[in-house]
């Protein structure tokens, strides 16, 4: 059963779906391992990150397992029922590319009417991130509370809550699921030099710095989530070993290199018999 393209539209569930009835048919068996993302990427027709969402997905409901370095293997299924509904999580990059479209413009925002209080607030949001050990659950209590910050400087209780459940996501077993193989205590520290960067041009009232900084913050989160898992790496390795081996085995012989062969075997053959 071949794979069939979707249409750039669609979300990371459709691609889940498809994968998950070709491993069902047979078409992938256990043990097996999956195209790479960029090959499944150019088969479907789709961007890479909507496919890391859809394998993320079928990791977290025990149909795929994940090895970096060396790529993405069909196990036994796990139970159904423990398996998330897909229908009611939204995927991490649905999730990131919206805040930074929203916090951007609130961050800009912010440069405008932010009064001492406000920059106050996220200092004190800042000095416990530098103080927590990531991951945890208690940095991102404190990262929460640094974007939550910034939209409350607008006194709108509306975008608050906004923020605050857009951030709540990265609770959802898939966002937790890719960030186990992203994020570490440096990439924690990055993200904290980026917030200080969105902090420093709200507080120096720079709306169109505000809302860049904002904006690469979110966009370098994308990046740090979408770093390669390796598995590409060491299969283009595998192909290319098997490509020197391939050419060693059927490299004919130069009559030059014939003649210095038998050349050889002419002189261990003459010295066998003086022996």
């Amino acid at each position: 059963m071949p794979l069939e393209a979707v249409e750039a539209r669609r979300l990371y569930r459709q691609v889940a779906d498809q994968l998950r009835s070709l491993i069902d048919s047979g078409e992938y068996a256990v043990g097996s391992r999956l195209p790479t993302e960029r090959e499944l990427a150019e088969q479907l027709k789709i961007s890479r990150p909507t496919v890391r969402e859809a394998l993320i997905a079928l990791e977290v409901e025990g149909r795929v397992r994940i090895r970096v370095g060396s790529g993405i293997y069909v196990i036994e299924a796990a139970d159904a029922a423990a398996a998330p509904a897909a229908a009611v999580i939204e995927g991490p990059f649905e999730l990131l590319r919206a805040r930074e479209f929203l916090e951007s413009a609130i961050a800009e925002q912010a440069a405008r009417v932010a009064t001492k209080d406000d920059v106050a607030r996220i200092d004190a949001s800042l000095v416990a991130m530098e103080n927590v050990e990531h991951p945890g659950e208690a940095s991102m209590v404190h990262d929460r509370a640094f974007h939550v910050a910034i939209a409350g400087s607008l006194g709108n209780a509306v975008l608050v809550r906004v923020v605050g459940e857009l951030f709540d996501q990265r609770l959802n077993p898939y966002f937790a699921q890719l960030a186990h193989y992203f994020e570490s205590p440096g990439t924690w520290r990055t993200a904290l030099d980026e917030h200080r960067a969105v902090r420093d041009a709200i507080a120096a009232h720079d709306p169109d710095s505000a809302r860049e900084a904002m904006r690469k913050h979110l966009a370098r989160s994308q990046e740090r989530f979408a770093q390669n898992f390796g598995a590409e790496t060491a299969a283009a390795a595998s192909s290319a070993g098997r490509g020197r081996a391939e050419r060693h085995q059927a490299k004919p012989a130069t009559p030059k290199r014939a003649a210095k062969k038998q050349a050889k075997k002419q002189v261990k053959s003459s010295s066998a018999r003086r022996r």
